[in-house]
């Protein structure tokens, strides 16, 4: 596929960044694909598979110093073999990201350079308001702005009430409702995906991601399954990050659905998301409350007049909590890869030879 780098997302704000390179005579390239130690480049020279240079991977001391789907990465292509070499990565005006799986801090990242991002949920059984808090804390901290989606419409008969529910947690956020299998909706959608524009899907699995692309791309361009007898979920299908360039201009990253999605560098997104709290909170006559036996507790006033739900308070602190722990453990990490890194960097002047 070949593209103009405009088409592609290019602006002022990466070429800036990529003028040194350009003149020492390297090229850019968009990341749309990640393979194991490989990545589909889109460049103006079509699609290259690319391989991080050497150099490159010896100074990566993170995940976060290689490229991830979104990424502008600084290439030598070689176009006669379809392949490409791998420099360096430049800097990324948003970035998805939410904690790896398993007990090690480590940062996954879900999707970069995006402009919205599209976070759909179902309107049947897998509605979850709580689990659409957490998804607007990272999309708050991504850089992008979120739009919210509720999906299957045709598999709801209150859809007036669970709008009114999401409203009530995502003040501000556009909300719309579409039936991808009905194509109800979809005009409204549209127009955040102007040429050049980016906008990557976020959900659970089977919420409906992967036809809802079919229906903007105007074919079947990503697999779907049967959803299932019983709880109304689609299969999951996806299972890898991808970039996609639609015929019609825009630019959409699809992403397996993530069921578990812990919280990754989440202070401005989290006072985003939980602003009327925050709000609520700045009228305590305490201004160290905690919300707890204090006179004058404005937390406490609005859960008991019901200004405020139980719910969403409840996982208002869950979620303090669990920032508050992955912030204590990733300092230690921090400690272990500054030691790390001045290993390398010792490892390194060792084995340069003084001039004579």
């Amino acid at each position: 596929m070949t593209q103009t780098l405009q088409a592609l997302g290019w602006n002022d704000f990466f070429a800036q960044h990529f003028a040194p390179f350009a003149e020492e005579g390297f090229h850019v390239g968009r990341i749309a694909l990640e393979h194991k130690h490989l990545y589909r480049i889109y460049t103006e020279h079509g699609e290259l598979l690319g391989e991080i240079a050497g150099k490159m991977r010896y100074a990566a001391f993170g995940r976060e110093d290689y490229p991830a789907v979104g990424d502008w990465v600084v290439i030598s292509p070689r176009p006669e073999e379809r392949k490409a070499t791998i420099h360096a990565v430049l800097p990324r005006k948003s970035k998805f990201s939410r904690k790896a799986a398993g007990e090690s801090v480590e940062e996954q990242i879900v999707a970069t350079n995006v402009d919205t991002v599209f976070l759909v949920n179902a309107l049947n059984h897998d509605f979850n308001l709580r689990r659409m808090e957490r998804y607007l804390i990272l999309a708050w901290e991504s850089g992008a702005n979120p739009v919210i989606l509720l999906s299957k419409a045709d598999l709801c008969d209150d859809v007036e009430q669970k709008v009114a529910e999401v409203e009530s947690i995502a003040v501000g956020v556009p909300v719309h409702v579409i039936s991808s299998e009905q194509n109800m909706g979809l005009d409204a959608v549209r127009p955040y995906l102007n040429e050049g524009t980016t906008v990557a899907l976020l959900g659970s699995s089977g919420v409906g991601k992967s036809t809802l692309i079919n229906r903007l791309y105007g074919k079947d361009k990503q697999k779907v399954k049967e959803v299932r007898e019983g709880d109304d979920r689609g299969r999951h299908t996806t299972t890898h990050r991808e970039l996609i360039c639609l015929p019609q201009g825009g630019l959409i990253i699809d992403t397996p659905g993530m069921r578990e999605l812990q919280m990754w560098e989440a202070d401005e997104g989290f006072r985003d998301a939980f602003d009327d709290i925050e709000s609520l909170a700045s009228g305590c006559r305490y201004r160290d409350c905690t919300h707890g036996k204090e006179p004058g507790c404005a937390i406490k006033a609005a859960l008991k007049d019901g200004i405020l739900s139980r719910a969403r308070y409840d996982n208002y602190q869950k979620l303090q909590r669990e920032l508050a722990y992955l912030a204590r453990k990733e300092d230690v990490k921090l400690q272990l890869a500054e030691k790390e890194k001045w290993k390398k960097i010792h490892q390194a002047v060792r084995h340069v030879k003084p001039r004579r």
